[in-house]
């Protein structure tokens, strides 16, 4: 069997990975016009989750009493986050590659006709194809736009330099990052958000409070702001008469899947408005599976991944089928944001545990911050079925909960498991205690 990828992003790699364990002798070919290892390696994940650590770092002696405040020093901190990125060179991954038997052909591919791959006029047969061709970032019709030297995330991820100020166009999860990490590193930051609020995809609790404390770190935060025209300079003219000038320019307003001229619509593949849509085993067409960021079914790395399982799996004509009641998602802040499942429904019971009554806060900073951990609940199942964390390394304990959501663990096993004291986990059960309470009396 041939199996053809395009793609050599986290997905596509990771679907290599899964493939070889299961079949030692298919034969692999992946397709990747740029860096292997893609996005999430090289502009997203990795250097910005090593960016943020820096400035976190910093910040939390403000909260430290007894300890003297320090800020980042630039040089030092892009020479971390080069090394994590591997100085933008795929050397590693590329032998990483040859030890799975995985031949990499560099250019663009695209579908010649079926059954074959075209890259930069060489043909490459399949029997089987895989799409990971992943997102670019989206930029939005902006009068004016076009003509000045914007960034994207890739440029910010890259740079090498604190602008005075930077203007960050897009409230969500990138631009909070990024947001709040050049403020910290000592650019004056605005942030604007054309919705009424910021993480607009996410509970609206979580967002008021990372909105409040970006505020009260001196970014200027404007929700609900239309962004009419951008000059060179950079001065942008918003729908209310306002303007804001800038050094830098970061457009962080979403991302587009790759799905141009892939020549895969004559296979049988539906390209939506979200990407190629697929089935629960990840099928396109027949013979055809997509995964990660160009599906739209959720713009996350470890989605992908899981993605990448189901479909090697059903490549090898083994059973699975993708189940995504309970998706976790991160929003690396600080502090941080982390929710997994359904937070919304008319049907569900909540409960929240405010994180300053948990005694591990006592011991990791002064001032206490606020933070908080809300859970939802199927009264009828008597199961957890979403949770928000707001609070430090919101991400990591969330762990426990996108387990209980998967596995459908009923809340009388949750309450009567062991919380390790003092940890921020202590909060879950709280949480849990008082959604028992709301569910008794439902």
């Amino acid at each position: 069997m041939k199996v053809v990828v395009l793609g050599g992003g986290s997905t596509g790699e990771h679907f290599v990975g899964a493939l070889r364990r299961i079949d030692a002798d298919v034969e692999i070919t992946l397709v990747e016009s740029r860096l292997v290892g893609g996005e999430c390696s090289y502009f997203a994940c990795m250097p910005t989750k090593t960016m943020l650590r820096a400035a976190e770092l910093s910040s939390s002696l403000d909260r430290a009493p007894g300890l003297a405040p320090e800020k980042p020093e630039a040089a030092g901190v892009w020479g971390w986050r080069d090394a994590v990125a591997s100085n933008w060179d795929d050397t590693d991954q590329v032998k990483w590659l040859e030890g799975q038997r995985c031949t990499l052909v560099r250019g663009r591919g695209r579908v010649a006709r079926p059954g074959i791959v075209e890259v930069d006029g060489r043909e490459l047969a399949y029997d089987r194809l895989i799409l990971a061709t992943g997102t670019s970032a989206g930029i939005p019709p902006i009068d004016g736009l076009d003509g000045v030297d914007y960034w994207t995330n890739e440029d910010a991820t890259r740079a090498h330099e604190v602008p005075k100020s930077l203007t960050v166009l897009g409230g969500g999860p990138v631009g909070v990052e990024l947001g709040q990490f050049f403020a910290r590193m000592g650019s004056k930051v605005t942030l604007i958000e054309h919705g009424p609020r910021l993480l607009g995809h996410m509970y609206p609790e979580a967002a008021e409070i990372l909105e409040h404390v970006l505020r009260e770190e001196g970014i200027d935060v404007r929700t609900g702001a239309a962004v009419e025209r951008v000059e060179p300079g950079i001065r942008l003219t918003l729908a209310d008469g306002s303007t804001v000038e800038a050094e830098k320019l970061l457009v962080a307003t979403g991302r587009s899947p790759n799905t141009a001229d892939l020549g895969i619509e004559q296979l049988g593949c539906t390209i939506g408005e979200e990407g190629i849509e697929v089935d629960d085993r990840l099928r396109a067409a027949d013979n055809v599976w997509a995964l990660g960021d160009v599906t739209g079914v959720a713009l996350f790395t470890h989605v992908g991944k899981y993605q990448a399982r189901i479909a090697a799996a059903d490549v090898m004509g083994r059973p699975a089928k993708a189940d995504y009641r309970a998706i976790p998602a991160a929003v690396f802040t600080d502090p941080e944001v982390a929710t997994v499942g359904r937070t919304e429904g008319d049907d569900l019971v909540s409960a929240r545990w405010e994180l300053t009554s948990t005694p591990r806060l006592s011991t990791y900073e002064r001032p206490k911050r606020d933070g908080f951990v809300r859970l939802f609940a199927d009264p009828t199942q008597r199961v957890l079925v979403g949770a928000v964390a707001v609070g430090p390394q919101a991400a990591e304990w969330l762990g426990q909960l996108t387990l209980a959501v998967r596995s459908a663990t009923s809340i009388e096993v949750l309450l009567d498991t062991i919380q390790p004291y003092p940890t921020f986990s202590e909060a879950i059960f709280f949480a849990l205690r008082a959604l028992a309470d709301d569910l008794a009396s439902a």
